[in-house]
């Protein structure tokens, strides 16, 4: 586990001249990072990138709240898998640091991070994470330090993205603002799904569950039906599956009553029932799981082989192994 840097320089700030010293974030910028946050939409990075592009030519192009503005103009390109798009948007952000408040810099350092890392390169990101979480910490900017940790939780070596979830939880259960405190959710979420993808099932369905309250508690019920998603899924890879299929299909009935189909319910109900020997009852799930999802493109550029199970399953071919 990369530890962070003190507050000294690092090559990031050696690059572009300035110093880096220890002091609070300024409230004004704070403040205004609060209001430019809360006009996101990440299910719609598209209609995103308008607003902030609308809130974008109110300012001068060299003000701190104009670079803050094109680092969320980049993170809704990275979304859409522009990347180009996205690092050429950096690029201009950066040449203009110099004299940026550390603020500026750290949410800079994020989203380059993200970008890197969404492209399929987290070694690059990994530095640019370690070293906002540095930086903000040296400001006691909390709400962007936890989401550096929160980063390097997912973008670290298998190994040690557990030790940076528990950092990133530790320093949300400190946080003294409601807004930090709002990390507690995606974080719980995060250990769950390490565990997950650990084999470790059983505490993988601990943190989901601890997870959906504080889903809850923010007001979001697109994110309380994931988290109710992933506390199914755990059930079933822990054998649960009379309350897997009781969480995926009460799911689905909401998912009808809001006409939004949604292919991880389907593709769940499929594996409830092969997991059952029930080869002929997962067929019409798949089959509608893989129709909801080929064109969605977290499948298509991080599994291509989910897509390609489903459609063995549709068309009775089961799998040589079972899904856990």
């Amino acid at each position: 586990m990369r530890a962070p840097r003190p507050c000294v320089l690092f090559p990031l700030a050696i690059a572009a001249g300035f110093a880096m010293t220890a002091h609070a974030v300024s409230p004004a910028l704070a403040s205004f990072s609060i209001d430019l946050d809360a006009q996101w939409d990440y299910a719609k990075p598209g209609e995103s990138e308008r607003r902030f592009r609308t809130e974008l030519a109110k300012w001068p192009s060299e003000d701190p709240q104009a670079l803050i503005i094109a680092t969320q103009i980049a993170r809704t390109q990275g979304l859409r898998r522009e990347f180009a798009d996205a690092q050429a948007t950096l690029d201009a952000i950066e040449s203009r640091l110099g004299n940026a408040p550390s603020h500026v810099r750290v949410r800079y350092l994020l989203e380059r991070g993200r970008a890197f890392n969404s492209s399929g390169s987290p070694e690059r990101a990994l530095p640019l994470f370690a070293d906002a979480l540095s930086l903000a910490q040296c400001d006691g900017d909390e709400f962007y330090a936890i989401d550096a940790a929160h980063m390097l939780g997912i973008t670290a070596p298998p190994t040690e993205r557990l030790d940076w979830s528990r950092k990133g939880l530790a320093m949300a259960e400190r946080a003294t603002a409601p807004r930090a405190k709002r990390w507690l959710a995606p974080l719980y979420n995060n250990i769950g799904q390490t565990y997950l993808e650990q084999g470790d099932y059983a505490p993988a369905l601990d943190y989901f569950r601890k997870a959906l309250p504080a889903w809850e508690s923010r007001g979001d019920p697109g994110s309380v039906r994931v988290a109710h998603w992933m506390i199914g899924r755990a059930q079933r890879a822990l054998g649960q599956l009379d309350d897997a299929e009781k969480t995926q299909r009460a799911l689905l009935a909401e998912y009808e009553k809001i006409g939004e189909p949604y292919g991880y319910v389907y593709e769940e109900l499929a594996e409830i029932a092969l997991a059952r020997g029930d080869a002929s009852a997962a067929q019409p799930w798949a089959a509608k799981a893989h129709a909801a999802l080929e064109d969605d493109a977290y499948p298509q550029a991080n599994e291509p082989g989910r897509l390609a199970r489903l459609d063995r399953i549709a068309q009775g071919r089961l799998p040589a192994t079972a899904k856990p």
